[in-house]
């Protein structure tokens, strides 16, 4: 089963999540109805904007915390190399 380390943004260059999970697409669905997380509640951190993903649980969560380091600028650099208009990719994910 693989894992994915994902990052939300409230809008283009908005509040940023990051966040890590065995079902990618339950979780982000979750997050949009207000699940899991307070901070993504509270922000309305919903667009899915970038994915990776691991067959290790250990090494998906260390992306996730190495991630959580970086600066915002940074991580808005990783978003834009490959999703330069930060496009809403949830709806890609059955697709």
């Amino acid at each position: 089963m693989p894992y994915t380390v994902y990052i939300l943004a409230s809008r283009k260059n908005g509040t940023l999540y990051v966040g890590v999970t065995n079902d990618i697409a339950r979780r982000v669905w979750e997050h949009r109805q207000g699940r899991g997380s307070r901070f993504v509640q509270k922000y309305r951190v919903t667009r899915l904007v970038h994915l990776e993903t691991f067959e290790e649980i250990e090494r998906a969560i260390q992306r996730e915390k190495t991630l959580k380091e970086w600066s915002r600028a940074w991580k808005i650099q990783l978003i834009e190399r490959g999703n330069p208009e930060w496009e809403d990719l949830y709806d890609r994910l059955n697709g």
